[in-house]
């Protein structure tokens, strides 16, 4: 069941699906025509954005799904899960390529913004294959079972989270990649580079958010969260970070000289019991969605700061596990752990 709260102008209800089972990720080709979704199990969808169904059903992974990305360059989807695999499809379902890693299971994948390589984590080793499927290098030596990866914005580099800090690679081609680490001990889960690569924030197991500098590795931390912090989203000028952490979700102002010192904005609309699973920015635009284990969707206009609620969907399909913009803006995809599938307009 679906239902809406504070400002329905605002916010309408578009299409409605579903898949067999919790949606572990979802995201949309970078056209907008496509939906993917995956369910923990291992079946992948791919609806279409406009009709709604879910014409084209991909086997994914025997074992479990774990991620999805799109290229952002064309309508080629990679998905990776537990057989130690990672799969690229067009959108017709027909499958590009089989790719493997060494660990048994493939958490997290990265299409270079170029959309020219997707990088894998598997273990301690982050691999790198062209949008073809064609192997490029390996990336090895981590101390430690990869908790993230991400592209810094403009580069060739991609920037591994372990324990015990952040490792950027920087491609070179057939050369050697060049190595450079931000020390820091303790047990990192999620990271976020702001889009004018100048800061990098993470989120920690310790209930803390860590800032760097990109050109300095100046560092601070944040603390004071209820829980660990998965769920860290920049805005698109660089100038604050939404996380979680709790039940509130808080937006940091990094402009200036920084966080330091500086009380963030608190956005209260979730139920006090709950704890935050997803925050995310618009790319370009200025509002916030928030997603929660109370099955409440916030959207948000921060910068509105005597009404910054701009609406609140209310749902009974249990946990919201992922939340995604439409690449025009327009559209909200939630995903559930119920598998229910919700797509709402927002103006």
């Amino acid at each position: 069941m679906f239902g809406l709260r504070r400002n329905q102008k605002r916010i309408q209800a578009v299409w409605a699906g579903s898949v067999p089972d919790h949606a572990i990720d979802l995201g949309w080709s970078a056209d907008g025509r496509y939906l993917a979704v995956a369910a923990s199990t291992g079946p992948v969808t791919i609806f279409d954005a406009k009709a709604g169904t879910g014409d084209v059903s991909l086997p994914g992974h025997a074992k479990g799904t774990l991620a999805l990305s799109w290229s952002p360059m064309e309508p080629r989807l990679a998905s990776a899960g537990k057989d130690r695999r990672v799969r690229l499809w067009d959108s017709d379902g027909r499958e590009l390529a089989e790719l493997e890693a060494a660990a048994n299971w493939v958490e997290h994948l990265a299409w270079h913004p170029k959309g020219n390589m997707l990088a894998a984590a598997s273990g301690r080793a982050v691999y790198l294959w062209t949008n073809t499927g064609e192997h490029i290098l390996d990336l090895e030596g981590h101390p430690s079972t990869v908790s993230d990866i991400a592209w810094k914005p403009n580069s060739d580099t991609i920037s591994c989270l372990v324990y015990g800090g952040v490792m950027h690679w920087a491609i070179q081609g057939p050369k050697a990649p060049a190595f450079k680490l931000f020390p820091w001990k303790g047990s990192p889960l999620k990271m976020a580079w702001s889009p004018n690569a100048i800061m990098l924030a993470h989120g920690n197991q310790d209930s803390t958010v860590h800032f760097w500098y990109a050109e300095t590795a100046e560092e601070l931390q944040m603390s004071g969260f209820a829980t660990k912090v998965r769920e860290l989203s920049w805005s698109s000028t660089s100038r604050y970070l939404a996380t979680g952490g709790s039940c509130v979700v808080c937006v940091w102002d990094c402009g200036g000289e920084g966080p330091a010192g500086r009380k963030p904005q608190l956005l209260e609309g979730h139920a006090e019991d709950s704890t935050l699973s997803v925050v995310q920015y618009q790319k370009k635009g200025h509002l916030l969605a928030s997603g929660a284990t109370d099955g409440r969707v916030c959207v948000w206009q921060p910068q509105n700061a005597k009404q910054p609620l701009l609406a609140t969907l209310e749902s009974t399909d249990g946990e919201v596990t992922q939340i995604r913009w439409s690449p025009d803006e327009r559209l909200l995809a939630i995903g559930y752990e119920t598998g229910t599938i919700q797509i709402v307009s927002v103006s």
